[in-house]
């Protein structure tokens, strides 16, 4: 036995199973056959042995029944005698009986039994005789003695059945039969000997290429790919063997393709600046590459184990499993962990649930330490420049205020640089308004104060601050929020923040004559608050950066209205933080649709719904 088969014995044994259950197929097949063909010669023999006894036994009979009918007398003592006289050239028992069923003579009974012997005609054999029949019937003589056969034959004067004389012989199997039966056993056996043997040798033969091919295997399940399988003579193995060979070209071509993917894979993950992580669907570490070892400072072989075990980080452990725990679909959960050491880090984390044949994990780790503190000195400097400003707008206010009571010469003068003052004084003080106001939103320092509110009535109050400022552009101001409208959870003052810088834009930039609406609708958990209005509208080029800071659509028409260009980013980052969105639609010519969506609060969704 070579390596390759001792290596495998669970192969050889299923093997020389597989070759025992097709012999064992053969020899079933073959006794199946060898019996259902002796049953059917025994059986044929034993017919025509059963023919040959009735036909030798009836030939006796006919010449009893002519010993009988040349009789001189028919005595009842004559007819006993006669019985013991064909008996001894008969060689089997005979019997007379009467027509009324009465022995009158029998070649085994004494004359004193034939007297005494009980009536014979409802026997089957001596009623047919009696109606001029001639029939054989098998049965025993007495309980427990051996079966007899029987043959009767009507006695006839004159043409009337007068009597009836009977043969019995006993029912042995003839030696000739016997001798058949025997030959044919003994046939049998040799026949399955031989199909067994025949049956038996050519398995080996068919098996032996089998089991070539067999090892040809195994060595390339064990990556051996070089292995191939040389069979000849038997057409079938031959195009097996051919198919094994080109499998294995097929699988070296095939691992040499994942080999440079490999390769390849490597490569960028080395070469990237950002940190992957992939998980497996037990939730354990199957890949990591060098960036993010160096990122949190992981040292050592973590595959297999467990994101809390390798990097010992609770924000990241949670992360993780809030987006394994993302069925749904609902998009890559992110979040910023801040990473201590010698180095401290701060790394913004994405990570995005795989769904497919393998469930698993892929997150991308995104050192944003250098991000942030360029973004803190921002905000910092925005948050200095508004409280170093803020005094000299004051003053700018007051002294403004002081002139116009002290002035008295040149009216028309003076109330034109006074109003210049204090424009610009206002506008500087709502730009430096709008930078706290946005200062504290981006640094977290605005807290909200999540409580229910009812939409109506937040509308209501929110147009009533503009109500004047309508009538005097010639806007018409109205909300279509229908009271039994579902409660939202949100911040209200917040919210009405973002109302108040919408429908102020609304009214400011829709022009005379126009319409602003405020509507409300519900979308699953969440309400929609639609700001609408009839005016311009926007191009479509400017949608896209609508809610930047600073970006202006008309930068003459904004500034002579008092704009700042901090509002609708103030909105956006103020929605946002209430687990919002907010969104814009606009056409030239057909108006400006501003969607404000906030939470619904819990369980209001599913009335709305019921009402709906």
């Amino acid at each position: 036995m070579n390596a390759a088969s001792s290596q495998n014995p669970s192969n050889a044994g299923r093997a020389l199973t597989l070759k025992g259950r097709l012999l064992g197929i053969c020899a079933l097949t073959l006794l199946g056959a060898l019996s259902i063909s002796g049953i059917l010669v025994s059986n044929d023999l034993a017919e025509r042995a059963e023919q040959r006894a009735v036909s030798d036994l009836r030939s006796r009979l006919s010449v009893v029944t002519l010993w009988a009918d040349a009789a001189p007398t028919r005595e009842p003592a004559a007819w006993d005698a006669l019985a013991h006289a064909l008996a001894e050239r008969t060689k089997a028992r005979v019997s007379f009986i009467a027509e009324d069923g009465r022995l009158l003579g029998d070649s085994e009974l004494e004359p004193e039994q034939v007297a005494s012997a009980a009536n014979q005609r409802t026997r089957p054999e001596v009623h047919a005789a009696l109606r001029g029949e001639w029939r054989s019937v098998i049965r025993r003589a007495d309980e427990g003695s051996e079966k007899v056969r029987y043959v009767a034959a009507p006695l006839r004067t004159d043409g009337r059945v007068v009597a009836v004389a009977r043969l019995a012989a006993p029912v042995a199997e003839a030696e000739e039969l016997k001798f058949l039966r025997d030959t044919l056993i003994f046939s049998a056996a040799v026949a399955l000997i031989f199909g067994l043997a025949v049956a038996w040798g050519l398995l080996r033969a068919v098996f032996r290429p089998a089991r070539q091919l067999t090892e040809v295997a195994s060595r390339m399940a064990e990556g051996d790919l070089s292995a191939r399988a040389r069979v000849e003579g038997v057409l079938e193995y031959e195009e097996l063997g051919a198919a094994l060979e080109q499998l294995g070209q097929g699988h070296s071509r095939a691992l040499e393709a994942l080999r440079q993917e490999r390769d390849r894979l490597r490569g960028i993950l080395s070469s990237m600046d950002e940190g992957v992580l992939f998980l497996d669907e037990d939730r354990r570490i199957a890949l990591i590459n060098p960036k993010l070892r160096e990122m949190l400072l992981i040292q050592g072989d973590v595959r297999g184990r467990t994101v809390l075990e390798a990097i010992r980080h609770a924000d990241l452990d949670e992360l993780i499993d809030e987006a394994f725990d993302d069925e749904e679909g609902g998009g890559p959960i992110q979040g910023e962990i801040h990473v201590s050491g010698i180095m401290p880090r701060q790394v913004l984390v994405r990570a995005q649930r795989l769904e497919g044949p393998e469930v698993g994990l892929v997150a991308i780790f995104v050192d944003v330490t250098e991000t942030r503190r360029l973004e803190n000195l921002r905000r910092e400097f925005v948050a200095n420049v508004s409280h170093e400003l803020r005094t000299p707008v004051t003053s700018v206010c007051s002294a403004s205020e002081t002139l116009a009571i002290l002035l008295e010469d040149d009216e028309e003068s003076k109330r034109k640089f006074l109003d210049i003052i204090s424009r610009n004084a206002a506008r500087m003080k709502a730009l430096v308004e709008d930078l706290l106001d946005l200062s504290r939103i981006e640094s977290r320092q605005f807290s909200l104060t999540l409580e229910i509110v009812e939409v109506h009535e937040l509308v209501e109050s929110v147009l009533r601050l503009h109500v004047g400022n309508a009538e005097k552009r010639r806007v018409e101001l109205t909300s279509r929020v229908e009271k039994s409208f579902p409660p939202v959870r949100i911040d209200r003052k917040a919210l009405e923040h973002v109302l108040s810088n919408l429908v102020d834009n609304a009214v400011k930039y829709a022009g005379e004559g126009k319409h602003v609406q405020v509507l409300a609708e519900t979308d699953g958990q969440f309400a929609r608050i639609l700001v609408k209005d009839d005016g311009p509208g926007i191009e479509e080029r400017h949608l896209p950066r609508l809610f930047e800071r600073f970006y202006r659509v008309d930068a003459g028409r904004s500034r002579a209205v008092g704009g700042t260009g901090l509002g609708l980013s103030i909105v956006k980052n103020l929605v946002e933080s209430m687990s919002g969105s907010v969104s814009v639609q606009s056409k030239v010519g057909s108006g400006t649709t501003f969607i404000v969506k906030v939470p619904l609060a819990r369980g209001a969704h599913a009335g709305a719904a019921e009402r709906s």
